[in-house]
C-alpha cells in the first residue's frame, strides 16, 4: 500500500477481518461477511522508520483501524477500507509547514482603513440629525 511520498506498507502488516455488515443488503447482509475492518499495528511495523511511528503513534494511536461497511461486496468493501486507512496514515505522516509570520502590505493597511472610514460615515448618516435648537 503506497503512502503518498512517505514510502509503502506491505499488505502483509494490515489484518483484514471480515465480519457481518449492518449497511445496506437487506437479508442478503444476514447471512454476508462483507464489513470489512482494516487494522495496522505500527509498533510491529518493519516498513516504517521510527520517526515515522511516533509521529503515527502520537496522531492516531498505536493501532490504525479503518472500517468499511458502505457496499455489498466484501471486496469493494475492502477496497474501501484499505483506501481510508491509507487517507489516515498519510495525513499522520504529513509535516505541517512552517508558519511564517507576515504583515499586511502598505496598500491592504490603506483600503482596510478607507473601507474602515467609508462604514463609519454610512453609519453616521444613519443618526437621526442633532437640533441646534
Amino acid at each position: 500500500m503506497q503512502l503518498g511520498r512517505h514510502g509503502a506498507i506491505p499488505l502483509s502488516e494490515v489484518t483484514i477481518r471480515a465480519s457481518r455488515s449492518s449497511g445496506p443488503g437487506g437479508q442478503h447482509a444476514n447471512v454476508t461477511a462483507s464489513r470489512i475492518e482494516a487494522v495496522f499495528d505500527v509498533e510491529a511495523s518493519a516498513a516504517l522508520t521510527d520517526e515515522q511511528k511516533r509521529r503515527i503513534i502520537a496522531r492516531c494511536g498505536p493501532r490504525v483501524v479503518a472500517v468499511a461497511q458502505d457496499a455489498r461486496s466484501q471486496a469493494r468493501n475492502r477496497e474501501l477500507a484499505l483506501e481510508r486507512l491509507r487517507r489516515r496514515m498519510d495525513s499522520a505522516l504529513a509535516v505541517p509547514r512552517q508558519r511564517r509570520p507576515t504583515r499586511p502590505s502598505e496598500a491592504a493597511r490603506r483600503r482596510r482603513l478607507e473601507s474602515k472610514r467609508r462604514q463609519a460615515e454610512r453609519k453616521r448618516a444613519r443618526r437621526r440629525p442633532v437640533d441646534d435648537g
